[in-house]
């Protein structure tokens, strides 16, 4: 069996773990990043990037999108000298004073510390016929698959950031969009929710809820409900794009303190309830999940890992 010794290792290469291995490299630390699929995390799919500090003047246009800002983050950080491993880790443990980290390939990598920067995983809303066209008419990214419905009709399920801020970039394709929210408003940030609801290509649909998808080989219609007087009715459409919210990534880490969400908790540093794990981005329990958010949070979980870093191999030292 092989193994591989770093000082720090990053698990995620999602905005979380592109700052941590940025922050974790230039404190000279040896930085390994694994993720599973490309790095970027769930930032790939923001079409336009306009709430992170910098990214919007007032007088211009966004100047990125959340693709065109991870690929500098990871560039930057394969500068500074981190190293990057697309593979996905099958388990996590403490042995002494390391961690050793098993990947898919069966390589293990052996670690000081271990920042986990896993994200989160879309949520679905299991029902009838959300899986049985799912790539045919159901979507969960509409950056992704927004451009198979110009000039048609879609419904976009939910309430928060994403659903508005989807909803939106929709309403630049699809001749009509139809937000369905099982609340009587919207959970998301004021601008974004004023911008759906005075967008003359949407309409809003508040205390409803989504039953059922019907179609044949596609979609076709949607049966919605009033949550207030279970009255249910068949509304014709074309796609389905679901925003439910999210699911933390944390089987990797089943002995980490979590909150009843299931989100792990850590102290202001990012330390975790198990010395030497750190964590960082939307895997972690914050009231705010935002691309500058998991940002800072990286940066914070690698300067803690570092002073960590410097514990283990001298007490007596300080950072």
């Amino acid at each position: 069996m092989v193994t591989t010794d770093v000082e720090l290792l990053i698990i995620g290469a999602g905005p979380a773990g592109l700052s941590a291995a940025q922050y974790g490299a230039r404190a000279n630390l040896q930085v390994l990043v694994i993720e599973a699929l490309a790095p970027g995390g769930q930032a790939l799919f923001i079409d336009t990037l306009e709430n992170y500090p910098g990214c919007f003047p007032p007088d211009s246009q966004p100047c990125s999108s959340g693709a065109d800002l991870v690929e500098a983050m990871h560039r930057q950080a394969l500068a500074f000298g981190a190293a990057f491993r697309t593979q996905g880790a099958r388990s996590l443990e403490k042995e002494g004073d390391f961690f050793m980290v098993l990947l898919e390939n069966g390589e293990t990598v052996r670690a000081r510390a271990v920042i986990v920067a896993t994200g989160s995983r879309r949520r679905t809303l299991d029902v009838p016929g959300e899986q049985e066209f799912l790539g045919r008419g159901v979507s969960y990214c509409a950056s992704c698959d927004g451009p198979f419905f110009k000039g048609k009709k879609v419904f976009v399920i939910g309430g928060g950031d994403a659903a508005c801020a989807e909803a939106q970039f929709l309403s630049r394709l699809a001749s009509q969009v139809m937000v369905v929210h099982r609340r009587d408003r919207f959970r998301a940030q004021k601008a974004l929710a004023s911008r759906v609801l005075q967008n003359p290509q949407s309409t809003v649909r508040f205390n409803t809820r989504l039953k059922e998808i019907r179609g044949d080989l596609k979609v076709r219609s949607v049966i919605l409900e009033d949550t207030h007087t279970g009255v249910s009715w068949e509304e014709v459409g074309d796609g389905v794009f679901i925003f439910a919210g999210t699911i933390p990534q944390t089987t990797l880490v089943p002995a980490l303190t979590k909150d009843e969400q299931g989100y792990i908790l850590t102290d202001p540093g990012m330390a975790a309830s198990i010395p030497g794990i750190f964590c960082a981005g939307d895997v972690r329990s914050s009231p705010f999940r935002q691309v500058v958010v998991a940002a800072g949070e990286g940066a914070v979980a690698a300067h803690s890992a570092a002073a960590y870093i410097d514990r283990m191999k001298d007490p007596g030292a300080s950072r």
